[in-house]
C-alpha cells in the first residue's frame, strides 16, 4: 500500500515537542481562506471532525484529515508535511515557534493509484 500523507523528519521533531506539551495531536489540512491549504496540527479531538472529514491516513502517531471536498482535488497526490520558518495565518500549534507545517505534494503515478491506502470517513470506505 502506498500512503497518501507522509512526513519529514524535521517535522517529526517538531511533533515530539509539540506534543510533550500539548499531548496527542491530530492534523487537518485547510481548504483555504485566512490559512491558505496549510496542515493544521491540533490537540487530539479539539477540532471536531464529522462524515464531512477524509481519514487519509497517520503521520508519526498523529490521524490526519481533509475535508470531503478538498479530497476531491488532492485525491490524486501524495501529500509530505514539512516545517518551515515563519508565522503561519492559523490557530496551528506551532505557530508560537515561529515556524510553520507545510504541505508539499506531488501527483501519484498510474501504477501507484492501483496501490492506494484507503480512505475512511464516519461511515464509509472511500
Amino acid at each position: 500500500m502506498i500512503s497518501r500523507v507522509k512526513i519529514t523528519d524535521k517535522a517529526k521533531a517538531i511533533i515530539d515537542i509539540l506534543s510533550t506539551e500539548h499531548g496527542e495531536l491530530m492534523f487537518h489540512q485547510s481548504g483555504g481562506c485566512c490559512d491558505g491549504s496549510s496542515p493544521m496540527c491540533f490537540s487530539k479531538g479539539e477540532l471536531l471532525i464529522d462524515q464531512n472529514d477524509i481519514w487519509l491516513g497517520s503521520i508519526h502517531g498523529c490521524d490526519f484529515y481533509m475535508s470531503h471536498d478538498q479530497f476531491e482535488y488532492w485525491k490524486h497526490t501524495q501529500l509530505t508535511i514539512d516545517v518551515v520558518p515563519g508565522r503561519g495565518a492559523s490557530f496551528s500549534l506551532e505557530i508560537p515557534m515561529g515556524i510553520r507545517f507545510v504541505t508539499k505534494s506531488r501527483i501519484y503515478s498510474e501504477e501507484e493509484m492501483k496501490e492506494l491506502s484507503p480512505v475512511y470517513t464516519g461511515e464509509k470506505t472511500l
